[in-house]
Parts: C-alpha cells; structure tokens; sequence
C-alpha cells in the first residue's frame, strides 16, 4: 500500500513539474516568435531600404542636452573607482554628470568617490541621510533630489538621466546615443553583455550560468 502511494505521488508530482516546464517553455517561445516576426518585418521593411544604424554613423541629436547618469552605491567601494575612471575615460567631455549615492555608515565606498569627485567637475558624490543600507529606489530618490537641486543653482535642465550600476563597464559612445534617441523616445534601454568569468572552473561555471539572466534584468536605462 505504501509504494502504491508513493508511485502514485511521484506521478503526480512529475504531472506537475511537466506542466510548470510546459507553461514556462510556452512563455518564452511566445517571446521567441515575437521577436522573429518584428526583426522578419524590419528586415523587409526598413532595412531594406535603410543601412543599419552603427555608432560611426550615428548622426548627432537635433536637440543636444545634458545627461545625468545615477549610481547608486552601497559597500561598493571595492568596484566604484574603477568603474567612474573607466566611465570618465571613455565618455571624455561627453555633456554629463555622474551622481554618485552612498550612505553615512559606509565610509569605504565614499572615500573612493570622494578621492576622484574632489579633482572632477563631472562626478558629484550625495550622502543619504539614513544609515544604509536603503532600497535603491531610496538611493536614486536621492540623486534626484540633488539633480533638482543643481538644476535650480545653475538654471539649466537635464535632458535625460541614465541608470547604471556600480560594477557597469560602460560604452564609449552610450551618451551619443541615449543624447540621440531620447529625441524620439521616452525610455531607452540598452542592451548589456555579461563579461566572462574568471577564476576557476567552477566559479566560472556558476559565473556564466547566471550571466545571461544578470543582463536580461540589469539592461542600462535613460
């Protein structure tokens, strides 16, 4: 009686698991045909008749503007240095800013934004009130509020602001392109590539697994 039980729990449990397996490889089949007939109808009705936009091509934006770029930082002070010194380098005298949020309790993270903001106009560091760590829609509350406020000092607005986490690596040409397709746009999201891992096979392996799915949720924003 008891195996008969248990074989017939095992059945149903494997009922179950084949259905959510279904439901879950319909979902993202759905997605699949979706994105095969918007790129087949793009291919023959604009790309035909239209090169494919590249960065060496991509024109200037009619409306030229400021863009703020938001970090925000908790215990990152082992990633946010070299991740603003690569940003700087790379967008070079670009029209942003970089706002960087972090939190009193959290001296690490400031002292590295504090060590590169105090010789570089295009970083601006802002210190939560409260003790971290918050939400990061706390932290990004925050940067808004000192936008707004440099807004007001120098009597000029920002054409759009962009999301970046502090491990990002960024584009060279992202801020030519968020300056442009805001213009048309009022969200823009960029695709993100997930870098290799390293280190030992196994971390490499865990690495990789989630690679794909880190980047399908943390595509940057403007």
């Amino acid at each position: 009686m008891f195996v008969a039980v248990m074989a017939a729990l095992h059945h149903e449990l494997l009922l179950f698991a084949a259905a959510g397996f279904a439901l879950g490889g319909l979902d993202d089949l759905l997605v699949d045909i979706l994105f095969l007939l918007r790129k087949t109808w793009r291919d023959l009705t604009v790309y035909a008749r239209h090169s494919r936009m590249t960065t060496t091509t991509l024109p200037a934006s009619s409306r030229p503007g400021r863009i703020a770029v938001f970090v925000p930082a908790w215990q990152e002070s082992g990633v946010i240095a070299p991740m603003l010194r690569h940003a700087l380098s790379r967008w070079g005298d670009a029209p942003y800013r970089i706002f960087i949020g972090a939190y009193p309790n959290d001296p690490a993270t400031i002292d590295a934004v504090a060590a590169l903001a105090q010789d570089d106009p295009r970083l601006m560091l802002a210190i939560n009130d409260r003790p971290g760590p918050t939400t990061k829609a706390d932290c990004l509350n925050l940067l808004w509020r000192a936008m707004l406020a440099e807004e007001a000092a120098s009597r000029f607005r920002y054409k759009a602001v962009v999301l970046h986490d502090a491990e990002d690596v960024v584009h060279a040409d992202e801020i030519r392109l968020y300056d442009f397709m805001i213009d048309r746009f009022d969200l823009v999201q960029l695709p993100v590539l997930p870098l290799p891992g390293r280190g030992g096979w196994f971390s490499r392996a865990v690495a990789n697994h989630y690679g794909d799915e880190f980047a399908e949720r943390h595509g940057a924003l403007a």
